[in-house]
């Protein structure tokens, strides 16, 4: 939701992990993956799930990559996050990318991440939407705060891009181009991703 400016050099690495892929889908194992939960202080409501493309649904899936096991890979035109497992597995999410103008592509790694984190826009973000002045020191964390229930936030070279990946409120926007920058994830499917991921892990974001 964030800054243009990371990576801009960087070369398309649209090839990557992506050669071999193919769903196989789960359904039993994730059946109750959108129900509500309890979540700290707060409850997480139920996704409608029959209402979200079962493409976008989290899965596990046949995917052949080089890349190591716990590597994230953002497929940008297909609107999946894969987490890379053993055995040429990978659990699958859908999500949410940048809209024209706003994606970007290459590699990070996991700084930190948070739960029920505080979302600060950023000034250029403020400069295009004034309204969002009032949160210029920060929107408490929340249902209706645009990280949602959880952030991964993605750093390089040991600096903050400014971009994540994070939960939504708003599930109808998974499977879109919607945000500035960040990969945004469906609320149950970020508290997955963010159980199963350690700072310090690799993203791949591929060219959109």
């Amino acid at each position: 939701m964030q800054r243009r400016a990371f990576l801009g050099g960087i070369a398309a690495i649209a090839a990557t992990g992506l050669a071999g892929c193919s769903a196989t889908t789960n359904s039993s194992y994730f059946a109750s993956a959108y129900a509500g939960m309890s979540d700290g202080e707060y409850t997480l409501p139920k996704i409608p799930v029959s209402k979200v493309p079962a493409e976008f649904r989290r899965q596990v899936v046949d995917y052949d990559t080089p890349h190591k096991p716990g590597t994230i890979i953002v497929d940008t035109p297909n609107r999946h996050l894969y987490l890379v497992q053993e055995d040429g597995k990978a659990l699958r999410y859908g999500i949410g990318v940048g809209r024209d103008g706003f994606r970007w592509s290459g590699t990070a790694r996991v700084g930190w991440k948070r739960k029920w984190p505080t979302w600060t826009p950023p000034e250029p973000m403020i400069r295009r939407q004034p309204e969002l002045a009032k949160y210029r020191g920060g929107m408490e964390p929340g249902l209706h705060n645009p990280l949602g229930a959880r952030a991964l936030y993605l750093m390089r070279g040991g600096r903050d891009t400014g971009y994540r990946l994070h939960g939504t409120p708003q599930w109808q926007s998974i499977g879109k181009a919607v945000s500035s920058g960040c990969i945004r994830l469906m609320n149950q499917d970020v508290v997955d991703l963010y159980n199963r991921v350690e700072p310090g892990a690799k993203v791949v974001v591929l060219q959109g």
